[in-house]
């Protein structure tokens, strides 16, 4: 299966995990199109200001690939400047946030794997 998913239409989300502003997002692939434990495949685009506000996953393994722009990903507590190129592993359990920190949009494709 193949799909484009800058082509494809994108969902505006107001305030994700209680964060600031509207994100335009598209599920890529989701749970039912997938046989392995990935959960979902999402490519994001955080507009300058917004974020992905602080929450915890269970027993999952989530990464952030930063395509485009830079903000602050908040891992446990713990802030760090992130850029393009970016990949960033947030662990089982683990509490995390992103910010867009910059001027311009910031792209990103995040995946989540369940932890048998």
């Amino acid at each position: 299966m193949i799909k484009n998913f800058l082509n494809s239409k994108k969902e505006e989300i107001k305030n994700c995990h209680d964060g600031e502003g509207t994100l335009k997002h598209i599920t890529v692939f989701e749970d039912d199109e997938l046989k392995s434990n990935l959960r979902f495949i999402n490519y994001t685009i955080l507009p300058p200001g917004t974020s992905i506000g602080t929450h915890q996953h269970g027993n999952d393994e989530e990464v952030y690939v930063i395509l485009e722009g830079n903000g602050e990903m908040t891992l446990s507590s713990k802030i760090h400047k992130v850029k393009s190129g970016d990949v960033v592993l947030n662990k089982p359990y683990g509490i995390h946030s992103l910010t867009n920190t910059s001027r311009t949009e910031m792209r990103i494709l995040v995946f989540e794997v369940a932890i048998d």
